[in-house]
Order: structure tokens, then C-alpha cells, then sequence
């Protein structure tokens, strides 16, 4: 564990990495102390930051869930972070990548919250009882530790690597589709990048939302009527190019774009 104002020193250079499109170098190298302890409450500085400065939190996202994503970032347990209002993303007008500094795109089955859940008990059943619709989604994803060479702890600190995320149109009640049981195949400019099923996001998506609320209930986060929440991807993530074009289809539930120029 670090002290108070090294973890305020953290925060301040993963906002200043941000602002300036400049990553920084992995903080669990400089400070190998670091623990899931210090990396939220870093997290945590930069999300209460940016709500002064106007943004409103609006969900909140775990990352890392499938065996593909840590893998794929060599690590081997789910992160977590926060959602805000000024993440959200349309499918109608192209994103700028050059607003970001190392973006990808995954699919994801987003839970639309109609009631709070639990905290320290929470259950899958709780989570399918408090969630009021499944939607589709795509999270952009972006890292502000430089090409991506992150462990735990540093991904924590820096929001889950979060950046952006979108919706689409349909909403299926819990009651009408398997959520263990939704294929989800992802194309870019056309062509087939990915191809997951929801059951890779630990076996049960509602598996993951249940761990994330029993997890940010120790630092006093709930999950909230209203909220969005993400699981975690069921495919590897897709790097983004400018000019890319990505659809995800899910089978049941729709599907969801996004553009970049």
C-alpha cells in the first residue's frame, strides 16, 4: 500500500496522460507496492475529479472477465471501473481516434439496471432480478500506460482502461433470452473480426455484474437503479484504425455500430 499523497500524484499523471495524448509508463514498475486497494482509490480520485468538473457518473464496467481478454493482456483476474456520461458514444457520428491514444473495440451484452442492487451479498439472482433490460453494446477501450504493457493494479488506477461506449437500439427483458447463451460475431468494414459467446465473460454475465458489486461495495460504490453495466467483452478486443467501421450482431438482441474517421 502508498501513502495518501503518492496515490494523488498517480491520479494526477494518468488525468495529465489523458489530456495530453502522451502515455506514461506502467505505474506497478515504478511502484511494485501498488495493490487493487491503492489502484481504485487512485481510480477513484480521477472519477470524483472529473464529476466536479461536470461529468455524471452513469454505470459502471468490469473488464477482463473472459479467458480471451487476459490472455490477451496478461493477466489473470477481472479489473473494474467507472462509467460517465461524457463516455457515451453514438452510433451516428463518427468517433475522432485521434482522441485517443491506443483504441479497441469490444462486444459486449450491457445490463440496463430498473433497481439497486446489494452490495456485500450480492447474488446473479439478484442481478437478474435488478436488471430491467439486456442491450447491445461495443466499449472502447484505450490505455493510458504506454502500449499497453500493464498488470493489474495499473489497469485498476487508470478507470479499466475505459474510454468509451455505445448502445444499441433493442432491449430484451431478462425473461425472454438466455444470457449464457447470446452469440455475438464482430465485423469491421465488413469483414468478420471476432466471433464470442456471452458465456466466455466467466461462464454467466450475471456472474460478473454480482462480483463487481460485491467488489466497489468496500470502498462505498453501489450499483444503481438506472445504472448501465458492462461484463466484460466475449471476444479478444480489436485494435481501431481511422476510417474502421464496426458492427456487432447479436443473436436475440440486435445489433450495435460505431465509426471512426
Amino acid at each position: 500500500m502508498v501513502s495518501a499523497g503518492l496515490r494523488d500524484g498517480l491520479a494526477a499523471r494518468l488525468a495529465a496522460a489523458e489530456r495530453s495524448g502522451v502515455p506514461i509508463g506502467p505505474l506497478t514498475t515504478e511502484h511494485p507496492e501498488l495493490d487493487v486497494v491503492d489502484a481504485y482509490e487512485i481510480q477513484l480520485i480521477n472519477i470524483r475529479r472529473r464529476v466536479r468538473s461536470g461529468a455524471r457518473v452513469v454505470g459502471h464496467k468490469v473488464g477482463l472477465s473472459s479467458l480471451a481478454m487476459q490472455a490477451m493482456m496478461g493477466v489473470d483476474e477481472p479489473d473494474y471501473g467507472h462509467l460517465l456520461d461524457d463516455m457515451e458514444l453514438s452510433p451516428d457520428r463518427p468517433v475522432r481516434t485521434a482522441d485517443y491514444l491506443c483504441p479497441r473495440v469490444e462486444v459486449e451484452v450491457a445490463f440496463l439496471l430498473g433497481a439497486d442492487l446489494p452490495g456485500a451479498d450480492c447474488t446473479e439472482a439478484d442481478v437478474l432480478a435488478g436488471t430491467a433490460a439486456f442491450a447491445p453494446a461495443l466499449e472502447l477501450i484505450d490505455s493510458r500506460i504506454e502500449n499497453w504493457s500493464i498488470r493489474l493494479c495499473d489497469t485498476i488506477a487508470d478507470n479499466a482502461s475505459s474510454a468509451g461506449y455505445v448502445l444499441g437500439r433493442e432491449r430484451v427483458a431478462p425473461g425472454d433470452i438466455d444470457i449464457t447463451a447470446i452469440e455475438a460475431v464482430l465485423s469491421r468494414d465488413g469483414s468478420e473480426v471476432a466471433r464470442g459467446r456471452s458465456d466466455a465473460v466467466l461462464g454467466n454475465p450475471a456472474t460478473a455484474v454480482a462480483w463487481l458489486a460485491r467488489t466497489v461495495d468496500r470502498f462505498g460504490v453501489r450499483l444503481r437503479a438506472g445504472d448501465v453495466v458492462l461484463p466484460g467483452s466475449c471476444t479478444r478486443a480489436i485494435d481501431v484504425l481511422p476510417g474502421s467501421e464496426f458492427t456487432a450482431d447479436f443473436a436475440g438482441l440486435g445489433a450495435v455500430g460505431l465509426r471512426f474517421e
